[in-house]
């Protein structure tokens, strides 16, 4: 099992698909990080199943 994995997700501002490093060993997570392109906060909810597995869903901050 890998303690971080990539995951391709959709900017809620700009629309683009960006590439971020998801930390696995933490089973629930809730953090702001700027998007790589439109530099805006997206805000990441993040839950890993057992099989280390991250469910990633992002939102604007005014969502």
């Amino acid at each position: 099992m890998y303690a971080t994995r990539e995951q391709s997700i959709l900017c809620p501002y700009c629309g683009e698909t960006i590439v971020v490093i998801i930390d696995c060993s933490i089973p629930q997570q809730d953090y702001v990080e700027d998007c790589q392109v439109c530099c805006c906060p997206i805000e990441f909810n993040v839950l890993v199943d057992e099989d280390g597995i991250p469910l990633v869903s992002v939102c604007s901050e005014n969502e």
